[in-house]
């Protein structure tokens, strides 16, 4: 049997001393599409943080391909974080460059060096996410939606097998939220596990997937469509 992508167990996460989460299980596995839900402040932004390195974990047994959080070297942290796709609410584009050189910069900074080989790889990803042609433009001159097509294609640049979308729908109007969740749908059923945080409850029902809810510093695994629609949306 494969091993998990993920594996959390009896995990205590604090932040300044306080108690962001405790006793978290986690168990995910290849390909899997995973939402996290809960209010604002009930810790699912901090444990994506855990599982790129950002934010150390306190107690139990952590996992992530491979890689043992509680004991892994700040020297590898870099070469766990390339083997991750990041997509931010603020999408966080480089604005002082055309999205091709904001592309560009990413896979020169994972040690793509043939010049080729990185307009290729451009080329590919802005097809795969609708935005063929677009790689000549400033970010300011995209709207929203496609801002944030950029940031998917920027996060799938390495192939990666797990991707963290941090409330990718957030700043978008419902229907072009709809695309953006359709988007990363697709990239999962092309083999990669993808972690959403979202509010919008309605997106569950509609892409269904497995999902977490966090309140009072735990989470829980929500067993079926009826609980997750009862599950209060965020303040």
């Amino acid at each position: 049997m494969n091993e998990p992508l993920i594996r959390y167990q009896n995990v205590s996460i604090r932040q300044q001393g306080l108690e962001i989460l405790e006793d978290v299980n986690l168990t995910l596995n290849k390909g899997e599409f995973i939402y996290f839900i809960g209010k604002v402040g009930s810790g699912k932004t901090s444990l994506l943080k855990t599982l790129y390195g950002e934010l150390e974990i306190h107690a139990g047994e952590a996992a992530i391909m491979g890689y043992n959080l509680m004991t892994i070297k700040q020297k590898h942290i870099p070469e766990l974080r390339r083997r991750l796709g990041i997509v931010f609410q603020d999408f966080q584009l480089l604005t002082d460059r055309t999205i091709h050189a904001n592309l560009e910069f990413v896979l020169r900074a994972t040690g793509w060096k043939d010049k080729l080989e990185i307009h290729t790889r451009i080329e590919e990803v802005l097809e795969q996410v609708g935005m063929s042609g677009k790689g000549y433009k400033m970010p300011n001159e995209l709207s929203g939606g496609e801002q944030q097509r950029i940031v998917i294609a920027r996060a799938i640049l390495n192939k990666p097998e797990l991707i963290l979308a941090d409330e990718p729908t957030g700043n978008l109007d419902v229907e072009t939220g709809r695309r953006i969740v359709e988007l990363l749908q697709s990239i999962c059923q092309s083999g990669s596990t993808v972690i959403m945080t979202t509010h919008n409850l309605n997106l569950l029902t509609e892409y269904p997937g497995k999902v977490y809810k966090f309140e009072n510093h735990h989470i829980q695994e929500e067993s079926s469509q009826t609980d997750q629609i009862s599950a209060q949306p965020a303040e």
